[in-house]
């Protein structure tokens, strides 16, 4: 999966509920509730996660929780948010080094694969999104292949891969990479992706992409 190369300005400026800028231990203490948060709902789940539950892991009170998010919801949303964000990068660093449209596309599903490999939560937290946040849950599928589209769309302009509808072939190759790494990864009590079968992945890619070796 690749998708447009990672920008600086993705990463939003950080705030309080009441619209103050973060100061660096404020945007620790922000990281680290919405860290205990990836956890509990990864663990627990949308319906018996809780603010306890969360500020207990990150280790802060109540009353901290609420300068920075102003529910579970809220926390819940922008988790979604985060860790979209942090994905899209591992995605874009992992095909940035690729000089064929094959390498590219592999390094990208090789940085999905890492990054849901280190962070298994993605995929119950994206699942919970579907009944707990429908919102977030597009806006997550929605970023990535918009990305995905436009890196598509310039190898289709120079001739790398044959021609097609960009969204059709970004959501498709979006759901393989999803369905491969719930298999491989989330299932697979070694939590890696086997060489082999990103070997395999690949040259049905190519063969579906025509794209050039």
């Amino acid at each position: 999966m690749s998708i447009e190369p990672w920008v600086a300005e993705d990463a939003p400026t950080l705030t309080s509920v009441d619209g103050v800028t973060l100061s660096t231990r404020g945007e620790r203490t922000r990281a680290a509730l919405l860290e205990a948060a990836e956890v509990v709902f990864g663990e627990v789940g949308w319906e018996q996660a809780s603010i306890v539950k969360i500020t207990g892991r990150a280790g802060v009170s109540q009353g901290t929780f609420y300068r920075y998010f102003l529910s579970k919801q809220a926390i819940f949303d922008e988790l979604v948010i985060d860790l979209n964000r942090r994905v899209r990068r591992a995605m874009a660093e992992g095909s940035a080094p690729g000089r064929t449209r094959a390498e590219v596309e592999r390094g990208g599903f090789e940085g999905f694969f890492r990054f849901t490999a280190d962070h298994p939560a993605l995929y119950r937290v994206i699942r919970q999104a579907e009944f707990a946040s429908p919102t977030a849950l597009r806006h997550h599928y929605e970023r990535i292949a918009a990305g995905y589209r436009q890196a598509l769309e310039r190898s289709m302009e120079k001739g790398e891969i044959a021609s097609g509808d960009p969204e059709v072939l970004a959501y498709a190759l979006m759901g393989i990479g999803e369905l491969i790494g719930m298999r491989w990864i989330l299932w697979n009590e070694e939590g890696h992706m086997p060489t082999e079968v990103i070997d395999e992945l690949m040259r049905f890619v190519q063969r579906g992409l025509e794209a050039t070796s």
